[in-house]
């Protein structure tokens, strides 16, 4: 069987030369413990240091990628990374930010320009990862593509090495998420069906749109997909895309906001996971994110009218004496 070549050579910019990273970050093992992975797959280092280092004074270079850890943030913070969004944004960099469950809601809130990458109590195994994602970006694919097998294969090999590591040595320096890395969903946008016309107009019954069923009913159907989890191993059911949808249907129904750290918990998945399926869905049009009219530091996630539309239209056509019997 003839061997697969997994080695990469630079991380290299659009010049060809090696692409620069920033780090940020308050912990000093995370900071080092960055460094040294981020230099060792070929990155040049423009600027480590804390996050003072964005609030007290503008950095010259941010370089190719930013990595920015924020465990925690409070008002200064967010201004700052508010700022760094908008700045980075403009420069095209591509973000790449570690926060805990506690902190989630705040990080979100600060991004929105940026479309940042958002781990969660992440491992050195994924930040590394989720940095060597960014390299499609930055390099216009003069990086070797894998295959998706080989691709995927070596995220789940960064993950086992990492927890070993964790084990043995004890490199661990933040919680370790459970659960494998989902293949992330090919790029392309989500086609509604059930429409009538060339025009795209909604179907219609009546003239009216089809109604959401009783939120009653969807928290049912979710309480009851949450109970097999009582029962059998959890991972064998993870369909963090529907969980999600019916989670904000209900909220729809009921005229409640959720919080994205209350989605990530819906999906079922673990909080980084649910970001990437946030992020992928938001793309797709199914997902939109609304800001709190009240207070511009928070922000929501809901379902798109054509995500409404959509789950409307599935609910009317599977019928209720159907779905009182889902699981």
């Amino acid at each position: 069987m003839e061997q697969v070549d997994l080695s990469y050579g630079r991380a290299c910019d659009a010049a060809g030369m090696p692409a620069l990273v920033s780090i940020f970050a308050d912990r000093p093992l995370v900071r080092a413990a960055s460094e040294e992975d981020l230099r060792s797959v070929g990155f040049r280092l423009a600027h480590s240091g804390a996050l003072d280092a964005l609030i007290e004074g503008e950095i010259a270079t941010l370089g190719d990628v930013v990595l920015l850890d924020c465990p925690h943030v409070d008002a200064a913070g967010m201004a700052a990374l508010s700022r760094l969004d908008m700045r980075v944004a403009k420069s095209g960099a591509q973000l790449v930010v570690t926060t805990s469950i506690e902190a989630l809601d705040d990080v979100f809130a600060c991004f929105d320009q940026s479309a940042p990458q958002i781990l969660v109590d992440a491992g050195r195994a994924e930040i590394v990862v989720a940095v060597g994602r960014t390299l499609g970006g930055i390099s216009g694919g003069r990086i070797r593509e894998l295959a998706e097998e080989d691709r995927l294969a070596l995220i789940r090999l960064s993950e086992q090495v990492d927890a070993i590591a964790k084990r043995l040595e004890g490199l661990s320096y933040g919680a370790a998420e459970t659960g494998s890395i989902v293949s992330q969903l090919s790029d392309r946008k989500i086609m509604f069906k059930g429409m009538d016309g060339a025009d795209g107009a909604l179907h219609v019954k009546g003239q009216l749109r089809v109604p959401l069923p009783d939120p009653r009913l969807v928290r049912q159907i979710i309480a009851r997909r949450q109970a097999r989890a009582r029962f059998f191993d959890a991972e064998l059911f993870a369909d963090p895309a529907w969980d999600m949808l019916l989670d904000l249907t209900a909220a729809h129904a009921e005229h409640a906001r959720v919080s994205v750290t209350s989605l990530c918990i819906a999906s079922g998945v673990p909080a980084t996971t649910a970001l990437r399926w946030i992020r992928q869905m938001t793309e797709c049009g199914l997902f939109e994110r609304v800001e709190d009219s009240a207070d511009r530091r928070r922000a929501f996630i809901t379902l798109s009218d054509q995500a409404v539309d959509a789950m409307a239209r599935y609910f009317d056509a599977v019928g209720k004496p159907a779905l009182a019997y889902a699981a």
